[in-house]
């Protein structure tokens, strides 16, 4: 049997990155002059990668960016982020233990973000967790991204995993948006960077911390949602 995989998000889901976030996007804006952004503002700026969050943060000050502005801003952001890299940035609480069971219990692990795949493999390598994960998509990993379920599929693809044997594990509208569009079971969390509550998401589970993720957990929920999706199909 091919083996269950669990596809986490990356900001907001697998590492508390925000602290990083918001010192590299007000470096890069303040080269346009524009005020520091906090972190109340940034559940309105992440989930589209690096350049929607510059572009967002500058429409916040009433600067909306123009083509010239947008290359040099995001190379700007690239250069000053990469090089502070792991910074303060850290996994949340009984990430690693979880991840530590599962892998022992059989499952493989991946990562599907929208962040750039370079930034994200190279966080990730500065943490020392590269090894955990048989796959590390990003937002320009494919021609598509989150929500769209084409960047999770190609993700599980890479992973060596099945669609029904999945489970997409993140904090914000477009990793429960796109677990519904590939028909995978989600779980979300509700430590992240999202602008609305979790449960309004509508995830198949919610935990509240990764020491619920355990491999029984997976298991049922696997289980549990081919079976509804079974019932569903024949009504």
């Amino acid at each position: 049997m091919i083996p269950a995989l669990v596809v986490f998000d990356l900001d907001g889901t697998l590492l508390d990155t925000h602290a990083d976030l918001i010192d590299s996007l007000n470096h890069t804006i303040a080269s346009i002059g524009l005020a520091p952004v906090s972190y109340d503002d940034l559940t309105h700026l992440v989930g589209h990668g690096a350049k929607v969050m510059i572009e967002r943060a500058c429409k916040l000050h009433g600067h909306p960016l123009t083509e010239d502005e947008s290359g040099p801003l995001l190379q700007r952001f690239i250069a000053h982020y990469s090089s502070t890299m792991p910074g303060h940035t850290q996994p949340y609480p009984g990430l690693i233990a979880a991840m530590d069971n599962l892998k022992a219990n059989g499952f493989t692990l991946a990562v599907c973000t929208n962040k750039l795949e370079s930034l994200a493999r190279t966080l990730i390598d500065a943490l020392g967790l590269t090894h955990y994960f048989a796959a590390i998509t990003g937002g320009d990993t494919f021609p598509v991204r989150k929500p769209d379920a084409r960047h999770l599929l190609g993700t599980i693809e890479k992973a060596g995993g099945t669609p029904e044997r999945s489970i997409m594990v993140g904090d914000s509208f477009n990793d429960i948006a796109v677990a519904k569009n590939a028909a995978v079971a989600s779980i979300g969390v509700p430590f992240g960077y999202s602008d609305v509550p979790i449960e309004s998401l509508e995830p198949t589970r919610i935990i509240q911390h990764f020491d619920e993720l355990t491999p029984d957990f997976a298991n049922a929920l696997i289980r549990d949602y081919a079976a509804s999706n079974k019932a569903a199909q024949a009504v």
